[in-house]
């Protein structure tokens, strides 16, 4: 196949294009190289795709499929304007973010969408949702059903900036006390779900040349965030205490939800979403998704952070860590 990335320079985007490269297809990666250059054996393109002409260089050429990462509605709605002509597939990795609703476990894909953001450019994370709606609007408009929208869950892997996956198999590996005691979060039904990044590529990729359409929720490891923990600790072999806090707790020593400094990685209160780690993925897996085991993905991110004095992205400081560990065992 001659693929065309949209990106292929940062994260998804790569490793959809060392998925691909290694199958044998043919690959070129249009991105500005801002975040880093394509994988070796992959043709880049250089392009800002904010700017008018920026798809002049690949518009003339036939494409078996198209791969689109993007955010912003703006760059995806010029994409599939410039290059309606140069395809018959397009592939694009949305998120269970579109779902107007997170309250029932096992959705599937034909549930309410939020509404889409009128504006070219998502000025605010509270706007993801609405910004992939418009997207993936942009691009049914365009290619009907002969598009596949990947609404992926939380992607990780290594490669994950943000920390999401790699704190909690590092923290275990590297405890801030001297007897291993380990932070974690209490929190009775709050549910974490993890898809490795190489999985989701080379679904991707297998979706491109099997010509697969339409939506599908690309989640995986849905389990409850306890579990999630426990695999991260075996992976770890960390034998130490656990000391355990709940919601109320972290949030009077201000420690936050989700990801980014100071913050409990993966916590999110199960009242506010249950159904958000656990959307039903059987439509995927009918037609290709093969995830791999969570245990396999954090013991591959924790060699990709081994050699760091903290991971990536998220979570406590050492500092941190033995202070909140003292404040809950005064």
């Amino acid at each position: 196949m001659r693929l065309l990335i949209l990106g292929g320079t940062n994260f998804v985007g790569r490793a959809t294009a060392v998925d691909a490269l290694a199958r044998g297809h043919e690959v070129t990666c249009l991105a500005r190289g801002t975040k880093g250059d394509p994988p070796d054996g992959a043709r880049h393109v250089v392009a800002d795709r904010t700017a008018a002409g920026a798809y002049d260089d690949v518009a003339g050429e036939r494409w078996d499929a198209v791969i689109d990462v993007a955010t912003q509605p703006g760059q995806v709605r010029s994409a599939v304007a410039a290059l309606a002509g140069s395809t018959d597939h397009w592939l694009y990795v949305s998120t269970i973010s579109v779902y107007a609703d997170h309250s029932v476990p096992g959705a599937d894909e034909d549930a309410e969408l939020l509404e889409p953001l009128a504006a070219d450019v998502m000025e605010s994370m509270e706007d993801y949702g609405h910004a992939k709606v418009a997207c993936e609007q942009a691009v049914t408009a365009a290619f009907g059903d002969r598009s596949l929208l990947a609404r992926a869950g939380l992607i990780g892997g290594p490669g994950d900036l943000t920390g999401r996956t790699g704190y909690w198999p590092w923290r275990f590996a590297h405890p801030a006390t001297d007897d291993g005691s380990v932070l974690v979060p209490s929190v009775p039904g709050a549910g974490a779900a993890l898809i490795d990044v190489r999985d989701l590529a080379a679904w991707l990729v297998h979706s491109a040349g099997s010509g697969t359409t339409g939506a599908f929720n690309a989640v995986a490891n849905a389990a409850p965030l306890a579990e999630h923990l426990a695999t991260a600790r075996e992976v770890a072999g960390h034998t130490g205490p656990l000391v355990e806090v709940g919601p109320e707790w972290l949030e009077e020593h201000e420690v936050g939800e989700w990801y980014g400094p100071r913050s409990m990685p993966l916590w999110v209160g199960p009242e506010e979403n249950p159904g958000l780690a656990s959307r039903s993925t059987a439509r995927a897996l009918a037609a290709g998704l093969a995830p791999r085991p969570l245990a396999e993905t954090l013991a591959d991110v924790l060699a990709w952070e081994a050699d760091r004095d903290q991971p990536h992205g998220s979570g406590l400081t050492d500092e941190e860590e033995r202070e909140l560990i003292a404040a809950a065992t005064e």
